[in-house]
């Protein structure tokens, strides 16, 4: 086994998994100085779960609490000011069907807490007002409203939510809905922008090694730090020591902790979203969320736009975007979750053809149970699919970022990608690692923010490509 020596800038930090987590941490603290090792077994990075929006607020959560709903907001609008290239700026509907239980009502009071915390973070700092203006963060609308709004034709560039409404308004089942609806300034996140932005950055900076293609074998704890093995695509096997070490690896963090001998509670979720065009389609929509009971018939239909009529969708039923057996927690002797193999088969080796045109006719024929003409729709490539890990044993948490075992080890446990950028930040102050001067979050980053809007862009297109999805999921939409 051959050792491989860092440079000689410290401290030394290895950075297990380069998916949201991983990568925002490895930005963070090779931004700061750090000599970092991001170890990502894939090829590129940033290619877990699928993201698509931010979780501004939380909106689209009921069930979520509202403490977790502002954590999530205040995240968010530092998470746009560190990857600036990567937000589409394009509001999000909520509607209520009349087949719900619930009442579209039950949101204004979580929205007022929201909208009083985002003026307060930007009167607090003006670089924070990255959601628009906090007096228009969100706008309920009456049936009558909409039905004026079906009448009118949509600008080329909408630049508010009521322009952006037009074509929801115009092709919804309007009587499959409670009202009022309500408009709200959640923008979308590309995942591919994402990895685009990530590998630039770090490809910029010679103080962090970038290792792809490369698999974990075994870590050792010693006083003053971690020996990590390694195997490269090539089969070459090397080790590497260092001062800290960082467990960042997604709904495979169990499987790090159980190398560590470090136990935890935990779930892990399976989950798909489907890659759909609409062929018709010669309008910008806004996201669209139709609130259901989650994991029922009638779950949660959920449209994300992109250029050209491409659209994601979510659809929050077992045979759509949940799978029957998909959560599961881990069991005595292991902190890693088991995923039944026919999950693990879709992560490892890819999806059965026929599997995909079924599920992505069942999203498309969901989402017409409230947008009719969107049954015209059809499957436009591979689902985007992953496993989501959420700590502790309540799957309602979605913000979550960081727990610490003993003076050297870290897990990097988020749920929502919003999360990545507060759990590097705690890594740095829980390990002394640097003194903040300024807590700008452009100052602090000035290689990624020295990234131009194009060459994120090309570079994202070339990590679609790679991946086998359409170009228009990683170039930019909206205003």
């Amino acid at each position: 086994m051959q050792s491989e020596q860092q440079t000689s800038v410290s401290p030394k930090i290895a950075i297990i998994g380069g998916g949201i987590a991983g990568a925002t941490a490895a930005v963070h603290l090779a931004e700061l100085g750090m000599n970092i090792t991001l170890i990502e077994k894939s090829a590129s990075l940033v290619c877990g779960p699928p993201i698509c929006h931010l979780h501004a607020g939380g909106n689209l959560y009921r069930e979520i609490s509202t403490q977790q709903c502002v954590e999530l907001l205040k995240q968010s609008i530092d998470t746009v000011r560190l990857y600036p290239q990567t937000i589409n700026h394009r509001p999000t509907v909520i509607a209520v069907p009349c087949s719900d239980d619930g009442s579209p009502d039950a949101l204004r009071d979580r929205l007022v807490t929201i909208q009083n915390c985002y003026r307060e973070l930007v009167e607090a700092d003006p670089a924070n007002k990255v959601l628009g203006e906090p007096s228009q963060y969100y706008k309920f609308y009456t049936r009558e409203e909409i039905e004026m709004l079906a009448m009118q034709e949509q600008s080329a560039q909408p630049n508010s939510i009521d322009e952006w409404l037009i074509p929801f308004a115009k092709h919804t089942d309007l009587d499959a809905l409670q009202f009022p609806i309500v408009g709200v300034q959640e923008p979308g996140w590309s995942v591919f922008r994402i990895a685009a932005s990530a590998t630039l950055a770090l490809e910029q900076m010679p103080n962090c090694q970038l290792m792809t293609n490369t698999q974990v074998i075994g870590v050792e704890e010693y006083d003053d730090g971690w020996k990590i093995e390694y195997r490269s695509d090539s089969g070459k096997l090397s080790c590497l020591k260092v001062d800290y070490l960082v467990n960042a690896c997604g709904y495979e963090t169990g499987s790090i902790d159980d190398l560590a001998k470090k136990s935890r509670q935990r779930l892990v979720e399976f989950k798909a979203a489907y890659v759909t065009r609409w062929s018709q389609c010669n309008e910008l929509w806004p996201e669209v969320i139709f609130h259901g009971q989650r994991g029922t018939p009638n779950g949660m239909a959920q449209l994300t736009p992109y250029p050209d009529g491409v659209f994601q969708l979510h659809g929050m039923t077992k045979d759509i975007t949940l799978f029957e057996d998909g959560l599961v927690a881990n069991e005595h002797g292991s902190s890693q979750p088991k995923l039944p193999l026919r999950l693990l088969n879709k992560i490892q080796k890819g999806w059965d053809s026929s599997v995909v045109v079924e599920r992505s006719q069942r999203a498309i024929e969901h989402m017409a149970k409230y947008i009719p003409s969107y049954v015209d729709a059809n499957e436009y490539g591979t689902p985007l699919f992953g496993a989501q890990q959420i700590p502790g044993q309540d799957e309602t948490l979605r913000a979550a970022d960081v727990t610490f075992e003993g003076d050297h080890y870290a897990r990097v446990e988020v749920v929502k990608g919003s999360s990545a950028l507060e759990a590097a930040i705690k890594l740095v102050k829980q390990w002394q690692l640097f003194e903040y001067h300024t807590d700008v979050i452009e100052d602090l980053h000035p290689v990624m923010h020295s990234l131009s809007a194009e060459e994120v862009e090309l570079r994202a297109e070339q990590l679609a490509q790679q991946r086998s999805y359409p170009a228009q999921l990683a170039q930019y939409y909206g205003q």
